[in-house]
């Protein structure tokens, strides 16, 4: 079947076709009116050394970077993470999602606080109350194991929380699905439609039962037995082999 067949159908069962794309037209406008859009704004984080530790580099913490930071940075992020963790984040009035990792192809101590959300003021000062707690988290870390105050490893803010932006992809993706579904469905409710009209009537219809098979040839009539006179009997009998009479 070429497009020039298909559009002839298309044309012929417009009938069915238009229902299905009204449908579907009904359906994209639903899905894009019930999912609400997302923001999502992200501050990025670091861990310095101890200013006991950066007396030797006159006090700069850019310059005594350690691996133990990037796993304490590790350790950080999963506690911040944790159920605990997002039942005081919720109390404090951050809402939406949130999610504290160490940021791509990071070269040190350096996470990513993302809060994700409908609200795009919520979601910033979801942001600026969850890199907070982060702090917090930190010093209660150390506090814990007794560490000095001059000692404590300390957070810095590299990047503050951004404007929330609109995040459309799982949006648009569900939209373009609903609208490539239901097109399908219609092409195929349309072209089921054209191959029943094709079909000859009474085709592959089973016969009554009781009817005998068109096909099928009636049994011929019996033909009944004509009777022999019995005067040619009794000549048979008389008659010899030779054709002369019986004595």
């Amino acid at each position: 079947m070429d497009l020039a067949e298909i559009g002839r159908v298309m044309r012929r069962r417009w009938y069915v076709l238009l229902p299905g794309l009204l449908l579907t037209a009904a359906l994209t406008i639903a899905v894009h009116l019930l999912i609400p859009v997302e923001y999502q704004s992200q501050s990025t984080v670091t861990l310095l050394n101890s200013s006991k530790a950066t007396e030797a580099f006159d006090g700069n913490p850019f310059l005594s970077t350690q691996a133990s930071l990037t796993g304490m940075a590790d350790g950080l992020a999963r506690n911040l993470n944790s159920d605990g963790a997002k039942a005081d984040l919720k109390a404090l009035g951050v809402t939406g999602t949130h999610e504290v990792k160490i940021a791509d192809n990071a070269q040190g101590p350096f996470m990513w606080l993302t809060v994700t959300g409908t609200d795009p003021a919520a979601v910033l000062k979801s942001d600026e109350l969850l890199a907070g707690y982060a702090d917090k988290r930190l010093k209660e870390f150390q506090t814990q194991q007794s560490v000095a105050p001059e000692a404590m490893i300390r957070m810095a803010t590299i990047v503050p929380p951004q404007k929330p932006e609109a995040q459309t992809k799982t949006r648009i993706q569900y939209i373009v699905m609903v609208g490539a579904l239901g097109f399908v469905l219609s092409l195929v409710a349309t072209f089921f439609v054209e191959a029943r009209k094709r079909t000859p009537r009474g085709k592959n219809r089973p016969a009554p039962a009781g009817t005998p098979a068109a096909d099928t040839p009636a049994p011929a009539a019996a033909t009944p037995a004509t009777p022999v006179a019995h005067d040619e009997t009794m000549a048979l009998r008389t008659v010899g082999p030779s054709g002369a009479g019986s004595p």
